[in-house]
């Protein structure tokens, strides 16, 4: 579909747009020199080696090799297409883009776009009626909670009236297409193709993606009813595993404490929202995810859990701990006390108190070892409890963190450390990724046809040089040398080259890994004369070497037709060193 969007508006928002300021949005940078680093968002790690780098306007994980321009990171952090990240950020930026595309195109190409539309629409709808006197009792139930009217405004709280085709009907009369609603989940089908409303008499939170837009809904039943909470299915715009409510509103916060807390649910965070404790996110009605600690972790390494104290509450924490550690994340675990949940403590006790019991909170170590395995009557008597301790230490991969947790477990425990080590050694042989040294990806590439390619790829005007001069006919690797031929056609069709996106859409493997090193490290020289004696040299070693293996394999078939008798074959081919020894000698001269 890019296709459909002008070129000359491509380069427009490319030209608006800051590529630090936006990864900003997503991760947390730190200047260092010219460029700008941080934890990676695509792959979980300790230390930083996602590099942000304005004067390219690209990104590069040396790590997992995640790189590309504006349009590559928001595709990759959103999960949108091409059309949808363009029309983003033009959104962002202030650019009109016309709409030339066939009904059909606009419908195939927009459906995730009317998916959102479609629950910004119903968010509008219940946000009316909570306002309406139908919504009164809502509105007190909101207040009883000490709920704020700034917190109701800013999550956009709304209500979902007590009737089953208010909201269908609400779409009918703005034409919106009930098929698409019922695919965002707010309709459910019923008998003889009937729709209805799927949410009913509830409190409505909307839940938002990391851009602000309404993906999903939860909704609270207000009254008697179950189940007391209610959200919306899976849908093409939202899978629950992979959000976090609250995050798209907190995550400066979280940058500016360096730290997140994690809750259970929405009447938690609004609790805490409302005592002024804005760094906090709230699952969404599931388990967390490993997906959700790596969201977690593109902004903030450290983490306070603060689950309800009941039985529930207390497996999901331990469960989350272990997805904590798995993920590199430094976690705490706070259980508060007098067996209150988050929500009735803040109230009582206020936000003040609740961040002292954050900064006192135990590790995630101290913890799991006093309430997961404490009470377990040691090691030597239970030995569910010895494969428990493996399970959740085998994930650890930085091996000093699990040297120590092995210490204190066999202390706490009193199990012998080596015995423990040894029942630990077999997982993490069988564990992906443990030990691993990092080491290269992918084959070796020729470095000289690698270097070539980057010269154009920064100084285009150069594309057309090359191409008079034959010089991709002497590429060995036909990979680069298709890519060459690429860069040929598009500086012949006069179409606005843009390198790091070019280099971003290539197939994983060692050329678009050195190329984008190339791309966000090395920088060619401006002066034209320079480049110009640079880039010949470059030719001039391709010919030589591409002629040299020529002389080499004639040099073998030679031989080969020498030792078989073969006379008329080995006439051919000593007519052919000659042609090539004259050509490599006009070549050379020409291009000297």
């Amino acid at each position: 579909m890019k296709g459909y969007i002008p070129d000359i508006k491509v380069e427009e928002i490319k030209n608006r747009v800051s590529i630090v300021d936006l990864v900003s949005e997503y991760v947390t940078l730190k200047k260092t020199g010219r460029n700008f680093v941080g934890l990676c968002p695509f792959h979980q790690e300790k230390t930083p080696s996602f590099t942000v780098t304005p004067d390219r306007q690209m990104f590069y994980c040396f790590g997992c090799g995640e790189g590309g321009g504006v349009f590559t990171f928001l595709m990759k952090i959103s999960q949108m297409t091409y059309p949808e990240a363009v029309r983003h950020l033009a959104k962002k930026t202030g650019v009109v883009i016309p709409e030339r595309v066939s009904p059909k195109e606009r419908q195939e190409a927009g459906y995730r776009e009317q998916l959102v539309r479609i629950n910004e629409m119903a968010a509008g709808h219940y946000i009316k009626n909570l306002h309406s006197p139908a919504g009164k009792e809502t509105v007190a139930y909101l207040r009883q909670r000490g709920i704020r009217e700034e917190t109701i405004k800013a999550f956009r709280l709304g209500f979902a009236l007590n009737d089953w085709r208010g909201l269908r009907d609400f779409f009918e009369k703005e034409k919106l297409s009930l098929a698409n609603a019922e695919k965002a989940g707010l309709l459910v089908a019923g008998k003889e193709g009937q729709t209805y409303d799927r949410f009913r008499s509830r409190l409505m939170f909307p839940i938002e993606d990391l851009s602000g837009r309404i993906i999903a809904f939860g909704g609270r039943i207000i009254g008697a009813g179950e189940p007391k909470y209610l959200n919306s299915p899976e849908s093409d715009v939202y899978v629950k595993g992979r959000n976090l409510y609250g995050l798209n509103r907190a995550r400066e916060a979280i940058r500016r404490q360096g730290c997140v807390v994690v809750v259970e649910g929405y009447f938690d965070l609004m609790a805490l929202w409302n005592a002024g404790i804005t760094h906090v996110v709230a699952t969404l009605g599931t388990a967390l995810t490993k997906e959700q600690t790596a969201l977690i972790g593109r902004y903030t390494q450290d983490v306070v859990a603060l689950f309800d104290p009941d039985e529930a509450g207390q497996k999901a924490l331990a469960r989350s701990l272990e997805l904590f550690l798995a993920g590199n994340l430094n976690a705490r675990a706070l259980v508060l006390p007098e067996g209150l949940d988050p929500d009735d403590y803040v109230r009582a006790h206020g936000g003040g108190r609740l961040l002292e019991l954050m900064e006192g909170a135990p590790s995630m170590v101290d913890y799991y070892i006093d309430h997961v395995l404490g009470d377990q009557g040691g090691f030597e008597k239970d030995r569910d409890s010895l494969r428990r301790a493996v399970a959740f230490i085998k994930p650890i991969e930085n091996a000093i963190e699990r040297n120590l947790f092995i210490k204190r477990v066999s202390e706490k425990l009193g199990i012998d450390q080596e015995l423990l080590k040894k029942e630990i050694s077999p997982a993490l042989k069988a564990f992906p990724g443990a030990g691993a040294t990092g080491g290269g990806r992918g084959n070796e590439i020729d470095r000289l046809e690698l270097d070539l390619i980057h010269l154009l790829l920064s100084h285009p005007e150069k594309i057309a040089r090359v191409a008079r001069t034959k010089g991709l006919d002497h590429f060995i690797n036909p990979e680069l040398k298709h890519l060459g031929e690429t860069l040929e056609r598009a500086v012949a069709g006069v179409q606005p080259l843009d390198a790091v996106e070019l280099v971003s859409g290539l197939k994983p493997g060692p050329i678009r890994e050195g190329l984008m090193i190339k791309l966000m490290t090395e920088h060619p020289p401006e002066e034209e004369k320079i480049l110009d004696r640079l880039m010949d040299d470059v030719l001039r070693q391709i010919r030589r070497r591409w002629y040299k293996e020529k002389h080499k394999v004639l040099k073998m078939d030679i031989l080969r037709a020498q030792e078989a008798g073969d006379a008329d074959r080995c006439n051919r081919l000593l007519v052919e060193k000659e042609r090539l020894l004259r050509e490599e000698k006009v070549l050379a001269n020409r291009y000297h």
